[in-house]
C-alpha cells in the first residue's frame, strides 16, 4: 500500500514533508507526495491575522485527509489550531528543529547593531509584540511571502532585517544568511515553533501505525505543554503569545522547564513567567503556567480570545508542583 502524503506547495511544506516521507520509506513504507494549495498559499498579501491565523495553512490538508484524498498530511505544528478535531489525530511528532527565533540582516548586523529607525519585517504579532518591547527604536512593518520573498525584502535593500524561524532556514539549508539566532530571553518562540505535526484519520489504524514509529517523546511532551497554554488563554496562532518548554535535569530527573509571555501588540509592555515540573505533566503545566498569566492582567496587555482558537478542553488540576520565577515587565526593557 503507498501512503498519501498531503503536502502545501511550498518549498518550506515540501522539504519538511519529503523528510517525513523518508523516514516512512527508510521503515519500508512506499509513500506518494500529494501537493494541497491552501488559503494561506494562495493569499500571500493580507495580514495572517486578518485571514484567520495560521490555521489557514491546515484547513485545506485537513479536508483532503477528511475526503480521503490524502492519507497523512504534515503541519508545522505552529500553525495547528490547540482545539482537537474528533476525526483526526497527531499520530506523531517528531524530533524538533531549533525552536528559536532568527535575524537576517543587512552587513551581517545583530538586533543590538541595528541603528535606531532600521526597518525590521515580520508578519508575527508576537515577534512584533516582543520587538517592540525590547525598545531598540526599530520600525517594525508587516511581512508576508515564502522564505525566499522575505529574505529577498533584505538583499534588494527594502528592509534592514526580517526575522524568521530558525527551523525553516535549517530545513531548507539557509542558516548561512542568520546573522542572529535570537535568545529565547529576548523573543520567545511561538508555541510548537520547529515542530512538525503528522495528522491523520482516526479510524485509519494502518496509517496511524506507520506513522507513530516517528514519534519523539520529549518533543511532545514541550509542544504539548507550550500549546496548553495558548489554550488555556483562549488565545489564537495569531495572538502575541510566546513560549518555549525543554527538558532539563533536575534533581529527581528529567524535568520540564516552560516559559511563556504575553505581550503588547505596541510594545508598552509585557508578562513573563515560568513553571517547572514533570513532562508527564506537560498539559497541566502549561494551563497552570496559562492560570498565572491571566491572574496576573494577562488580557489587559493583549486581546487574547478568538473564535480560531477557543478550546473545549476542561481546567485540570493544579497541584502539581508550579514555580512562578520571573517579574512582570510593565516597562520597555533593554536587549
Amino acid at each position: 500500500m503507498t501512503l498519501r502524503l498531503g503536502t502545501r506547495r511550498s518549498a518550506l511544506a515540501t522539504t519538511q514533508s519529503s523528510w517525513v516521507a523518508d523516514q516512512l520509506r527508510a521503515l519500508g513504507h512506499d509513500v506518494e507526495l500529494v501537493e494541497i494549495t491552501t488559503e494561506g498559499d494562495r493569499d500571500q498579501s493580507t495580514p495572517l491575522a486578518s485571514l484567520g491565523g495560521t490555521g489557514v495553512f491546515v484547513s485545506a490538508l485537513r479536508d483532503a485527509l477528511r475526503e480521503g484524498t490524502v492519507d497523512l498530511a504534515v503541519h508545522s505544528l505552529k500553525d495547528l489550531p490547540t482545539t482537537p478535531e474528533d476525526d483526526l489525530v497527531v499520530a506523531a511528532i517528531p524530533v524538533r528543529e531549533d525552536p528559536r527565533d532568527a535575524l537576517v540582516a543587512r552587513d551581517g548586523l545583530t538586533l543590538g547593531e541595528l541603528p535606531a529607525g532600521s526597518t525590521v519585517g515580520t508578519g508575527s504579532p508576537r515577534r512584533r509584540a516582543q520587538l517592540e518591547a525590547l525598545g531598540l527604536g526599530l520600525d517594525v512593518r508587516g511581512l508576508r511571502g515564502n522564505v525566499d520573498t522575505r529574505l529577498g525584502k533584505v538583499t534588494s535593500g527594502d528592509l534592514d532585517a526580517v526575522i524568521l524561524a530558525y527551523a525553516g532556514l535549517s530545513r531548507l539549508g539557509r542558516t548561512a544568511v542568520v546573522t542572529e539566532v535570537i535568545d529565547p530571553i529576548q523573543m520567545l518562540p511561538a508555541p510548537g515553533q520547529g515542530a512538525l505535526a503528522v495528522e491523520v484519520r482516526v479510524d485509519d489504524a494502518a496509517t496511524r501505525d506507520a506513522v507513530m514509529a516517528l514519534e519523539d517523546a520529549d518533543t511532545r511532551a514541550c509542544v504539548l505543554a507550550e500549546r496548553a497554554v495558548l489554550a488555556e488563554l483562549e488565545a489564537g496562532c495569531s495572538a502575541p503569545v510566546g513560549a518555549l518548554a525543554e527538558i532539563v535535569l533536575g534533581d529527581a530527573g528529567d524535568e520540564l522547564s516552560l516559559r511563556a509571555v504575553v505581550g503588547s501588540p505596541d510594545g508598552a509592555g509585557d508578562l513573563r513567567r515560568s513553571v517547572t515540573g514533570s513532562p508527564a505533566d506537560a498539559d497541566s503545566l502549561g494551563r497552570a503556567l496559562a492560570r498565572t498569566l491571566l491572574e496576573d492582567g494577562a488580557a489587559d496587555l493583549a486581546p487574547l480570545r478568538t473564535t480560531e482558537n477557543v478550546s473545549t478542553t476542561e481546567n485540570v488540576s493544579t497541584t502539581q508542583n508550579v514555580h512562578t520565577i520571573s517579574t512582570v515587565h510593565t516597562e520597555r526593557h533593554g536587549a
